[in-house]
């Protein structure tokens, strides 16, 4: 289930665009870099970790030959995105489709008064900053190609619609992904023909994805230094195990499968994209009338 289509813009071809998808080595962002190249799209992946984009550059390009790169990027830093679009913009003369995907946790959640100072850095460095260096140092050159044109960021249900308790500090990251991308699209709809926003919600199953072990990408300046929330991150096996045991039926979700939808979903100019919403929809009711009523809102239960 997903939302409309942006006002009044036309289908965006996917054949013969070039996109940047960030975070694309592994998880979703591999998915949704396998989905626009078996489109016919030109894509450039970027990503943290070099060895892992080298492998993955190679992977696709016995498959789609010269119709990937990659470009090793740190989304939290201005400098590393600016220089991403200088490339992107001198070797193909345009962006039409930039994925913001890059994501990390905050290390394992927690009590909000016990996660330190470096968690919010980090965990906002990447996860809004990083979105916002993706907007500043390609929407101006996109706008001004005269391209159609897409901007994908990618959220989550816990921050996007109603948080995770003990994921305070990535649910409000994702809160404000949300935030901005909506402001962002209003804005592009006015001022930019021919381009949009779109929010990403991964959803359609439990995501085996690196943001499980995205503390293996956590700087050294950025490591906790007041001993941490008590709390240690969960592996994707971990986390299955555990909803398994808890009585959850645990789908997992076919990443290839889910970053082809995800790419029509674009082509379509789709402002929401995600699955499975009946849930989400009757919890933001019953949010939007426990507001009404002056109450704190009910929130997403994992059920553990």
């Amino acid at each position: 289930m997903s939302g409309g289509s942006g006002a009044d813009l036309a289908p965006l071809g996917i054949e013969g665009a070039v996109a940047v998808v960030t975070g694309g080595a592994n998880g979703i962002g591999k998915g949704i870099v396998r989905a626009l190249l078996e489109r016919g799209a030109t894509v450039v992946i970027a990503d943290i970790e070099e060895p892992v984009l080298d492998a993955t550059v190679a992977e696709l390009r016995s498959e789609f030959e010269d119709a990937v790169s990659g470009r090793q990027t740190d989304v939290s830093d201005e400098a590393s995105v600016e220089a991403l679009a200088d490339h992107v913009f001198t070797t193909f003369g345009r962006c039409n489709v930039l994925f913001n995907n890059a994501g990390v946790g905050s290390g394992g959640g927690g009590k909000a008064w016990t996660n330190e100072p470096n968690d919010w850095k980090w965990c906002f460095g990447v996860n809004v900053f990083g979105t916002a260096h993706g907007v500043i140092s390609f929407v101006p050159r996109m706008i001004e190609s005269g391209q159609p044109g897409h901007v994908v960021n990618t959220s989550s249900g816990d921050g996007g619609f109603a948080p995770v308790p003990m994921a305070s500090v990535y649910a409000s990251s994702k809160a404000a992904v949300s935030c901005f991308t909506e402001a962002l699209n209003h804005q592009l709809l006015v001022e930019a023909e021919g381009m949009g926003a779109s929010v990403f919600y991964p959803s359609g199953g439990l995501m085996n994805t690196g943001l499980f072990t995205a503390q293996r990408n956590r700087p050294d300046h950025l490591q906790r230094v007041r001993g941490g929330t008590g709390r240690a991150g969960m592996t994707f096996d971990e986390l299955k195990t555990l909803l398994e045991k808890a009585g959850r039926d645990v789908k997992v979700a076919d990443l290839d499968e889910l970053g082809r939808f995800v790419v029509d979903s674009v082509s379509e100019r789709r402002y929401i994209i995600a699955r499975d919403l009946d849930d989400t929809i009757d919890l933001l009711h019953r949010r939007a009338d426990a507001i009404g009523r002056f109450e704190v809102p009910p929130h997403h239960d994992m059920g553990l």
